[in-house]
């Protein structure tokens, strides 16, 4: 039995050495992506899925109009200033600051009396037109993501992930908490769950510190595995010189002391590490994707806020003074004092887990919503959904009810007749009007992409799908039982053979 773990222990460790690196140096980076916001990769050094084609990629989001002959659009590529017929382009990003993951913008607003507003990954911006740049408005938000800006009246609402603020001066911002929905549980999703602790911000900075330090220590087991392999053959070499084997035997017992030390002494908290993160991505995903748990207590968790790093959306209805808030739970609506419980409206269209990425309200009882699961128009007060790109209802356009769309819809834009949706892998699209969207002009189509989401795409396996097509989603699940094999047999193995000898324990 010994024999059996300590022999698959070895080779499976050998077989999967580049990916336990890669996972452990892009787990650290993702957990700091703020620090890492500045560094940028070019796209030619990646596989041709990721390069820009015809404003692929979440590229455009949504456009503003600032004057006749003047719009806005933006998105990924951070705020470009154009005319009418998209025949210029100029960038508009001062401010923001360096680094492509700073110009990842998912709102802009031009308020009644002129004002720019914009809601970024890294916060709320307005643009002071006599310096000619964005100036950042403070927040106080741990995740300073502003999803959704929209202007009621005399009033601005500001949306983050987990909070809405309001200001009618659109220089001091209030934060509100907003209602529970109906028959709230105080629950949170396992997905969520797991998703905080494989990163370890469950216990906020210190509990990302502590899951780094998973990393190097994977890293270091990783390392010191490859010298005792190494070594062991070094070892049988009959050509070394005494004084050679010496330090080579050295090496051997230093490198094994400390592999087995700290090796056992972390076990428990890499198998969690481990183990949460193969739940975090299909096939497994499949099975927690709808389950809630109760709240960890003590953890960033343990809120009173229903919404915590739920909400993506909101829009105004004047025709029945409410609003519309959209969240990754789905649409609910409520009072414009949001004093009441908010009340989940059915039947509503299917959104993404991923959150919408169009929402607005194109007359009087429609809204327009869009997500990775496709773009409806949605009649509020009769219930009926039309799939707006297949210009059928909702029941006959033949979606599964998958978490993933025909359609991956990234953006949408309307400018005269001109209306166009933007598909996060094919681009552009028209929907109507008889022009199509101009070309990606070199300096937009040439921007890098950011260390942060080129880690993302390391540690989710995607990076592999030009290599191994689907299979892919194989790798996490795959490499995450393999891991745990290693882990354990290891733990078996010292043990049973290890402890106690050569100060190993």
């Amino acid at each position: 039995m010994i024999k059996f773990l300590t022999k698959y222990h070895k080779w499976l460790s050998i077989s999967i050495t580049i990916f336990i690196l890669l996972f452990a140096i892009s787990g650290i980076v993702l957990n700091h992506r703020s620090l890492v916001s500045l560094i940028d990769v070019n796209r030619n050094l990646l596989p041709e899925k990721y390069q820009y084609n015809n404003w692929n990629l979440g590229s455009v989001k949504g456009m503003v109009k600032i004057s006749e002959d003047k719009f806005l659009i933006y998105g990924n590529i951070g705020i470009y200033l154009t005319d009418k017929n998209f025949n210029r382009f100029q960038n508009f990003n001062a401010g923001f600051g360096k680094g492509v993951d700073n110009h990842k913008v998912y709102k802009v607003i031009k308020t009644h009396d002129g004002k720019l507003f914009a809601g970024t990954l890294f916060g709320l911006f307005c643009f002071d037109d006599k310096e000619g740049r964005w100036e950042k408005i403070p927040l106080k938000l741990r995740n300073p993501a502003i999803m959704d800006i929209i202007e009621v009246g005399d009033t601005l609402y500001v949306l983050s992930r987990s909070f809405l603020f309001k200001s009618t001066d659109f220089h001091t911002f209030h934060k509100f908490i907003l209602p529970p929905p109906e028959g709230y549980d105080n629950k949170v999703g396992l997905f969520k769950t797991l998703w905080l602790i494989h990163s370890g911000e469950i216990y906020g900075s210190a509990g990302k510190l502590i899951v780094d330090m998973v990393g190097i220590i994977f890293t270091f087991l990783t390392i010191t595995g490859l010298f005792l392999f190494v070594n062991s053959y070094r070892l049988k070499d009959d050509n070394k010189k005494r004084r050679e084997l010496i330090q080579i035997q050295k090496s051997q017992k230093w490198n094994l002391k400390w592999h087995n030390r700290v090796g056992w002494i972390n076990l428990v908290v890499l198998i969690i590490t481990v183990s949460t993160g193969m739940f975090l991505r299909p096939p497994l995903l499949i099975s927690i994707s709808t389950e809630r748990v109760k709240k960890i207590p003590h953890t960033i968790l343990d809120t009173n806020n229903a919404w915590f790093d739920k909400l993506r959306g909101i829009v105004y209805d004047d025709s029945k003074n409410c609003f519309y808030i959209a969240t990754i739970d789905g649409v609910y609506c409520t009072d414009v004092d949001f004093n009441s419980p908010l009340k989940y409206l059915y039947p509503q269209p299917p959104i993404s887990v991923m959150g919408v990425n169009v929402f607005k309200k194109v007359n009087k009882d429609e809204i327009l919503i869009g997500s990775f699961e496709g773009l409806f128009l949605w009649n509020v007060n009769s219930g009926s959904i039309h799939d707006y790109i297949k210009k059928k209802p909702l029941e006959e356009s033949g979606n599964n009810g998958s978490q993933i769309g025909d359609e991956l819809v990234s953006g949408y834009i309307l400018n005269g007749d001109m209306e166009i949706y933007f598909d996060f892998n094919k681009g552009a699209k028209k929907i109507s009007g008889e022009k199509n969207f101009p070309s990606m002009p070199p300096e937009i189509k040439n921007q890098p992409m950011s260390l942060w989401n080129v880690m993302l795409e390391i540690h989710t396996g995607r990076i592999f799908e030009p290599i191994l097509g689907l299979f892919y989603i194989l790798i996490v699940p795959l490499v995450g039982l393999t891991l745990l094999f290693i882990l354990i047999s290891g733990f078996i193995v010292w043990f049973t053979v290890f402890r106690g000898k050569n100060g190993s324990i």
